[in-house]
């Protein structure tokens, strides 16, 4: 389910959290910084699951919130992972996951501190760092909505 929702409306600045948003097909999240960006597939919505934001914090001693992921929806119950390459809604709607959202140097040095590298950061994201999807379909996000597998 979702979680959370995250925009900004323009590159680096902070996120803000919000309880629902409009979405739409090809172009992404009304207000936020990508959209209608398509410099590459994907870049319409990113997601990254609860479980991999506190296993960060977990086993890195760390305490990040949700927004400094800079993903735009935070899910719950969610394998991400396993929706590359499928079809899937939320609600009314319908989304494709793309790729993996792999973590780059701009979460690396976002995250890094004392006690952590810009690399280690990165390399602790690997393979947990969140989907990249294109928006099939225009329609409303809320917080609480449910995800549903299209394609099997």
């Amino acid at each position: 389910m979702i979680q959370a929702i995250y925009v900004a409306k323009k590159s680096k600045q902070g996120q803000v959290g919000i309880d629902a948003v409009k979405v739409d097909a090809g172009k992404g999240i009304v207000g936020d910084r990508n959209y209608g960006k398509r410099r590459e597939q994907g870049q319409n919505i990113t997601f990254v699951e609860n479980e991999a934001i506190a296993a960060f914090n977990r086993n890195f001693g760390q305490s990040i919130g949700q927004s400094e992921t800079r993903r735009n929806i935070v899910t719950q119950n969610v394998r991400l992972n396993q929706l590359v390459g499928q079809e899937f809604s939320i609600g009314d709607v319908r989304f494709y996951g793309v790729e993996l959202c792999e973590p780059c140097s701009v979460l690396g040095r976002a995250l890094a501190n004392d006690s952590l590298t810009s690399s280690q950061v990165v390399k602790a994201w690997v393979r947990t760092g969140g989907l990249r999807a294109n928006v099939l379909t225009t329609g409303i996000l809320k917080v609480g909505m449910q995800f549903n597998l299209l394609n099997r």
